[in-house]
């Protein structure tokens, strides 16, 4: 069953939960539902993580754990899938939801430069914030969807096919 994957590469819950940076979000963070590994908070997990991945902002995982408490979604999987977007994959993964939105806007990109610098960041960020953050919302919500999507559709067929296997083994 997927649970036992998620299971696997999950810390244990009493560990997150006597976290000294979390002691802010008080007993919220002690919601049962949050640490549940079902085929709904983990498709909730999914799209929230997937979602704050690529929006290129400071403090993702605040923002994907607030995200994940009213919606009851799996917290660990939620705040872990912010990391795709981690130091090594940030120029690329960023980059390109800046091609994607120059695109949507009809407006001409910048090439990337041989040696990435500060400074070129710096003027992508001043100058041609709008391309990169129109195509990081795009490929965000469309991640998303299909994170979602994606996990409840793996979910049922891995139990589907969990349950043909045990009748067949019964006959």
């Amino acid at each position: 069953m997927p649970r036992r994957f998620f299971k696997r590469y999950m810390p244990h819950p009493d560990r997150i939960k006597t976290n000294k940076s979390l002691r802010f979000l008080g007993a919220l963070i002690h919601d049962p539902n949050l640490w549940h590994l079902n085929r709904h908070s983990v498709s909730r997990a999914m799209a929230i993580g997937l979602f704050w991945a690529l929006i290129p902002m400071p403090m993702q995982m605040l923002a994907a754990a607030s995200c994940a408490l009213p919606a009851r979604a799996n917290l660990p999987i939620a705040i872990g899938l912010v990391w795709l977007t981690n130091p090594l994959t940030m120029p690329p993964v960023f980059y390109c939801t800046y091609k994607l939105g120059a695109w949507l806007m009809d407006a001409p990109a910048l090439s990337m430069p041989e040696e990435l610098t500060l400074a070129w960041v710096t003027q992508l960020l001043q100058n041609n914030w709008q391309p990169l953050y129109l195509g990081s919302l795009v490929a965000a919500i469309g991640f998303a969807v299909l994170g979602y999507v994606g996990t409840q559709a793996y979910w049922r067929w891995w139990v589907g096919r969990s349950w043909r296997r045990r009748q067949n083994g019964r006959r």
